[in-house]
């Protein structure tokens, strides 16, 4: 783990090193041939004022640029490190992240949604692996935001369903108009890898890239 983001640091410090390389053998180029250009030019007909401090503004232009370019690449291993760190940090605890499955185990099964508004009434409906309807729930009165639910793995005839993977949709209604509600799953993080595509957190229930993780439990 704190070899793969050592390793990201170190390609982004060769990135850089490689570019401010690459800008001043540009600059020495001009300049030289900038150089040749005067010594070279026709007495009765030399090179216009306008046109050197024109060439020298390009120059100036492109080594910017390059700086620029430079700069943006420390920056953004710096951000990689800093968020390999912080994934971290998150290895033992568990996440609500989008998807949309259940995961039953000892009798319990957790799993999260978030509202895009208030809500008088949500409607929590599980499936099986056949996409059979095995449990349905309601709740009320919800605020715009991440909320959790938990099924006791009981069906709505009273039997106990065997552990393994189930499916949950969410439908949510406020003042008899539709609510975006959109389903998350809870998993348990066991470890980060840090590549070239960011920060991918391995859970309990699989990959989970970092930028849809929604909440740390």
């Amino acid at each position: 783990m704190t070899t793969s983001v050592t390793a990201s640091t170190s390609g982004s410090s060769a990135a850089s090193s490689s570019t401010a390389s690459t800008a001043s053998s540009s600059q020495d180029k001009f300049l030289n041939l900038l150089v040749a250009q005067l010594k070279n030019q026709d007495p009765l007909n030399p090179m216009d004022n306008a046109q050197v401090t024109s060439q020298l503004a390009q120059i100036n232009t492109v080594s910017g640029i390059e700086k620029l370019n430079s700069t943006l690449q420390t920056l953004l291993g710096s951000y990689s490190t800093t968020q390999g760190m912080q994934a971290a940090s998150l290895v033992g605890h568990s996440v609500l992240s989008a998807g949309s499955s259940l995961n039953l185990a000892d009798g319990a099964a957790v799993g999260g949604f978030d509202l895009a508004g208030p809500a008088d009434q949500v409607t929590i409906t599980v499936t099986g692996p056949s996409g059979q309807v095995v449990h349905q729930a309601t709740l009320s009165n919800l605020d715009t935001g991440t909320h959790t639910f938990q099924w006791d793995g009981l069906t709505d005839a009273g039997v106990a369903s065997s552990p393994g993977t189930y499916n949950f949709a969410v439908k949510a209604i406020s003042q008899g108009k539709a609510v975006t509600a959109n389903t998350l799953s809870f998993s348990q993080v066991d470890g980060i890898t840090n590549g070239s595509s960011g920060t991918v957190l391995n859970t309990s229930t699989g990959s989970v890239d970092w930028a849809n993780v929604k909440q740390v439990m």
